[in-house]
């Protein structure tokens, strides 16, 4: 069996470039960063996707370690960076955890812009143990897209953290932690995918 690639490639190169990673237990081409990807594409965005360590060897040895510590996830991030310079052209951000990781060195790397979506305020049902204080400090502008019923970061719970003022946080309307609405709400998972997309390139294109 061929090995996985590396990275995954979408859209023109000449194209601005957004750098996405996947959350903590889903690869890089899971069903939501295949959408979000392929929306990007098509909004002329060149879309990069990368897999930590630790999802890398899920591929090979059958096993499901869990991710790997901080460190080794922060200095992927700034491998990844290097490849795909100059810093200041990039938007990097991702899913959950990829994009909490992106935050912590996105003002240290230069980079252009950060999209995390569905950041991970606080472990679910642990309200108290936030990963907010770097937040506060924030220098580079940020889009957090954010699920309204979303178990690691609600509304309320959001109104309450100090965020620096770079950080425009965008509500996805009855969404969880990955934006899928109830039923009842009358939303399809493909409004509030597709809402989401155009949110981040808006965003994109409001950079300077």
């Amino acid at each position: 069996m061929p090995a996985h690639p590396d990275y995954l490639i979408d859209g023109d190169s000449r194209a601005p470039t957004i750098i996405l990673a996947h959350g903590a237990g889903a690869t890089m081409d899971s069903p939501f960063m295949n959408y979000f990807t392929a929306g990007l594409a098509a909004h002329n965005f060149c879309v990069v996707r990368f897999e930590f360590p630790y999802m890398r060897a899920r591929r090979t040895d059958g096993k499901k370690p869990g991710p790997n510590r901080a460190p080794v996830l922060i200095e992927s991030w700034h491998r990844v960076i290097e490849k795909f310079g100059p810093a200041a052209d990039l938007i990097i951000g991702g899913k959950s955890m990829g994009g909490r990781i992106a935050s912590l060195i996105a003002d240290d790397s230069g980079v252009r812009g950060l999209v995390c979506l569905g950041y991970p305020f606080h472990p679910a049902g642990k309200p108290e143990k936030t990963r907010t204080e770097h937040l506060a400090g924030l220098k580079t502008p940020t889009l957090i897209l954010q699920g309204t019923r979303d178990r690691l970061g609600s509304p309320d719970d959001v109104a309450g953290y100090r965020l620096s003022k770079k950080i425009d946080v965008q509500w996805m309307e009855a969404g969880d932690h990955s934006f899928t609405p109830t039923k009842k709400s009358g939303r399809t998972e493909a409004q509030n995918w597709d809402e989401g997309v155009a949110v981040v390139k808006k965003f994109a294109d409001g950079l300077p």
